[in-house]
C-alpha cells in the first residue's frame, strides 16, 4: 500500500537534524516506484492497517489504523536520535495497542449480535506476553471500559496484576504452578474486591486450594483447565492432548469436582479453561477444540457447578507473512472469523442442552501486542568477496589463467532468452574445478596468498557473469539457479538477535524485516544480517516470501557514511522478556509514542537501554572495582615506561565513558 501525503500524516517538525533517506527518490530508474518497494516487502499484506509506504519511499505508521493520523517512521527515528536516543531503538506505539483492544472487542460484539448470543465477552491480557510496566499499565487503562483483565502465570506476575488491576469487574486469571502462598494471596485478593480466578491445572493443586480455603475461611473463584483430546497443529501443537504440560484429564476433572463438592467449594467453581497453542494457524483446530470444550462445560454445569465463564485461552494468531494461509507464520482466518467461531460454537453447545451461555474469555496476548512495537536498527557495513578487477599479472599461475579464460568464455555467451544454458553449465563446472584446484595448490604451498585472492575474485566474477545471463523465465538447472545466493552480501547489523529477536534463533520465528527508507529505489543486492555477537547463530537469514521462506532479502547497496535503517515489525509479543544478555548486549533504548490531538506526536515515556555498567552488575561484576583494577594496572605501566600519563588518562576516560554508555555501537 502506498499513501501519498496521507491526511494528518505529520511528525513534529524537524529541528534541523539531517534525516536518513530524506532526499528525493532516485530518478535513475523511473520504472521503479515506492509502490514497487511496498509490494516487494509485502507491506500491504502483513502491515495493514498500521504500516504503509509513502511516495518518498519511507515507511509510515498509522497507529489508529483507518481512523486517521500517521507518522513518517524515518523522520520519527531521526528526531528521536536528536533526543539522544541512539540505535537500535524500540518504538512502541501505544495507539496501536489501544486499537488492537478495540478491534478485538468490536469483533466479539459483532459476533454476539449476529448470533444472538445471550452472554458477553470479557478478555484478559497474559502478562507473560510483555511484562514491561508501561505496556501493562497502558493495557489496563485502555481496557477499563470493557473491564479488560490480566492473566498471571507466576507469583511475580500475580503481584503485578494485583497492584495494577483495580477494576472490581475485571478478571484476574491465575494460571501456572501455585504454592500455598500463591493460593492464599489470591483468596485474600478476593476480599480486596478483586476477581481472582485460581485455575486448577495440576491435580495436586486441589488439596492445596481446599486446605487454604479452610484455614482462611474463604475461597477464591475457582477454574479448571481441561486437557483436550482435540489435536492442534504448528509449533505449539503439543499444548493439547495427553502430553500437554498443563491441564486435567477427564478422570482428574471428575475427581476435582467431587473433591470440591465434598469440601463445600463447588459453588466457587466458575470457569473452564483450555488452550490449543500460542499461534493457531488453522481455524479448523479451534473449531474442534471449541466443540469439545463446550461439551465439557455443559457437563460441569450438569454436575452442579455454577460456572459462568469459558476461557478459550490464547492462540489467536498473527499473520506475520501476510499470506493468509495455514502456514506456520500466518493464519487462514481473520479476527472476525475467530470471534464468530467462538461465539457460534459455544452457543450451539449450550443451547442444545438448555444450559445458559457463559461469559467468553480469551487470553489473546500475541494478537494484542505484536503490532505495537517496531525495532529500528542501523547497518554498520557489508562484506562480500569482490569480483575480478585487475589485469592478469606476469607469470600468473596456470590455474588462475584457466579461471580468467573461463570468465572470458562466459562473457561471450548471450544473455536472457539467448543464453546457451548448456554452455553456461559447462563453464560453471570448469570454474568449480579450477577454484578447487587453486585451493589445493595453496594448501600444498604451490600458490601464494595474492594468487589465491585472485582466484577467489575470478570465481565470484564467473558467478556474477552467469547469473546476469540466466533467463528470467523457463527451466534453469538447479545448480545454476542457486548461484544467485552465492552473490549475497552480509549486512552487519547494530543489534543482538539474542536480546531483541530471540525467537528468530530459538524457534525460527519469522518477523517482517525491511528497509524503512529508499523504497522508491530498486534494491540491487541480496543479503542477510549478522548481529554484533560473537556467535554464528547471531544472524537473521530467514525472510517472509508470501507464504514461503527465503534465505536472502532484497536490499540496497550500502553507502559508507550514509545511514541504512532496517525495521523489524510485529515483534511486540514475547521478544523483550525472553531476550538474554549474550555477549552482554543489554536492552535497547525504548520510547512510547502517541499521536497528539492536533497532529504530530507525543513522547509519552522514554526507557533508556542498559548501560555497560548495568549489564556488568547483572553478572555480579562491580564496575568501580573494575575501574580500580585498571587504574592500578595503568599506574604500573607508567612506572615501567610502557604508558605515558596522558595515555593513561585517555584510557581511563574511555573506560569511564563506556560504563555509562549503551552496550551497542555508537555512531
Amino acid at each position: 500500500m502506498v499513501l501519498a501525503n496521507p491526511s494528518g500524516a505529520t511528525a513534529v517538525p524537524n529541528a534541523g537534524n539531517d534525516q536518513p533517506g530524506s532526499s528525493p527518490a532516485p530518478t535513475a530508474n523511473p520504472a521503479w516506484t515506492a509502490a514497487d518497494g511496498a509490494a516487494l516487502y509485502g507491506v500491504d499484506r502483513w502491515g495493514e492497517p498500521y504500516f504503509a509506504v509513502n511516495e518518498r519511499g519511507h515507511v509510515i505508521v498509522q497507529p489508529r489504523g483507518d481512523r486517521g493520523g500517521s507518522l513518517d517512521l524515518v523522520e520519527l527515528v531521526g528526531e528521536l536520535q536528536g533526543r539522544n536516543l541512539g540505535l537500535p531503538l524500540l518504538i512502541r506505539f501505544d495507539d496501536i495497542l489501544e486499537d488492537r483492544l478495540e478491534r478485538l472487542h468490536a469483533a466479539f460484539e459483532r459476533a454476539i449480535a449476529q448470533y444472538g448470543y445471550r452472554g458477553r465477552y470479557q478478555g484478559v491480557f497474559p502478562v507473560k506476553c510483555n511484562q514491561q510496566r508501561h505496556v501493562v499499565e497502558q493495557l489496563v487503562e485502555s481496557g477499563r471500559r470493557w473491564h479488560f483483565g490480566l492473566e498471571a502465570g507466576s507469583k511475580a506476575e500475580l503481584l503485578i496484576a494485583l497492584s495494577l488491576l483495580d477494576d472490581p469487574e475485571a478478571l484476574l486469571i491465575c494460571n501456572g504452578y501455585k504454592d500455598r502462598r500463591y493460593i492464599e494471596t489470591a483468596i485474600l485478593a478476593r476480599r480486596l474486591g478483586r476477581q481472582p480466578v485460581v485455575v486448577i491445572e495440576q491435580a495436586d493443586e486441589v488439596e492445596r486450594i481446599i486446605a487454604a480455603s479452610q484455614d482462611l475461611g474463604a475461597a477464591p473463584f475457582i477454574g479448571v483447565r481441561a486437557k483436550l483430546a482435540s489435536r492442534s497443529t504448528g509449533r505449539w501443537g503439543s499444548s493439547v492432548g495427553d502430553k500437554a504440560k498443563f491441564g486435567l484429564s477427564i478422570p482428574d476433572l471428575l475427581a476435582t469436582v467431587e473433591a470440591l463438592n465434598s469440601a463445600n467449594l463447588l459453588a466457587d467453581l466458575r470457569l473452564l479453561h483450555f488452550h490449543v497453542g500460542s499461534q493457531i494457524n488453522d481455524i479448523a483446530v479451534l473449531k474442534d477444540a471449541l466443540q469439545e470444550a463446550g461439551q465439557i462445560y455443559v457437563e460441569l454445569c450438569k454436575l452442579g457447578a455454577p460456572m459462568g465463564y469459558l476461557d478459550v485461552g490464547g492462540g489467536l494468531g498473527v499473520d506475520y507473512d501476510g499470506s493468509r494461509t495455514a502456514s506456520g507464520a500466518s493464519t487462514n482466518y481473520s479476527l472476525q472469523n475467530y470471534a464468530n467461531d467462538v461465539v457460534a460454537t459455544v452457543r450451539e453447545c449450550c443451547e442444545s442442552h438448555g444450559v445458559a451461555v457463559p461469559t467468553l474469555v480469551s487470553e489473546s496476548g500475541r494478537a494484542i501486542a505484536s503490532h505495537f512495537s517496531v525495532l529500528v536498527f542501523n547497518v554498520l557495513g557489508t562484506a562480500a568477496v569482490p569480483g575480478a578487477g585487475q589485469q592478469a599479472a606476469t607469470g600468473e599461475a596456470l590455474i588462475v589463467r584457466n579461471l580468467r579464460e573461463t570468465l572470458t568464455l562466459i562473457e561471450a555467451i548471450g544473455a536472457g532468452a539467448e543464453a546457451d544454458l548448456s554452455r553456461l553449465q559447462e563453464a560453471w563446472n570448469d570454474a568449480i574445478k579450477f577454484r578447487d584446484d587453486a585451493l589445493a595448490a595453496f594448501r600444498l604451498g604451490y600458490m601464494g596468498l595474492p594468487e589465491r585472492a585472485t582466484a577467489e575474485q575470478l570465481t565470484r566474477a564467473c558467478i556474477e557473469a552467469i547469473v546476469a545471463r540466466l533467463p528470467r523465465n523457463g527451466s534453469v538447472p538447479e545448480d545454476l539457479k542457486a548461484l544467485g545466493s552465492a552473490l549475497a552480501d552480509t549486512y552487519y547489523a547494530n543489534l543482538s538477535v539474542f536480546r531483541s529477536a530471540p525467537d528468530t534463533w530459538a524457534i525460527e520465528q519469522l518477523f517482517p524485516l525491511m528497509p524503512i527508507h529508499r523504497l522508491a529505489e530498486r534494491p540491487t543486492q541480496l543479503g542477510h544480517f549478522a548481529d554484533l555477537t560473537c556467535d554464528s547463530d547471531g544472524k537473521l537469514a530467514r525472510f517472509i516470501d508470501a507464504g514461503q521462506v527465503k534465505p536472502l532479502l532484497e536490499l540496497h547497496e550500502f553507502r559508507p557514511g550514509e545511514p541504512y535503517l532496517i525495521g523489524m515489525f510485529l515483534a511486540g509479543a514475547y521478544q523483550e522478556v525472553m531476550g538474554n544478555l549474550h555477549n552482554l548486549f543489554g536492552s535497547t533504548n525504548a520510547v512510547h509514542i502517541r499521536l497528539a490531538p492536533g497532529g504530530g506526536y507525543l513522547v509519552d515515556h522514554v526507557v533508556r537501554g542498559d548501560t555497560n555498567a548495568e549489564v556488568l552488575e547483572a553478572m555480579e561484576h562491580d564496575p568501580s572495582q573494575l575501574l580500580e583494577r585498571l587504574r592500578i594496572a595503568s599506574e604500573a605501566a607508567i612506572q615501567r615506561g610502557g604508558l605515558r600519563i596522558s595515555e593513561a588518562r585517555r584510557l581511563m576516560d574511555h573506560l569511564e565513558t563506556s560504563l555509562r554508555q549503551t552496550t551497542y555501537l555508537q555512531e
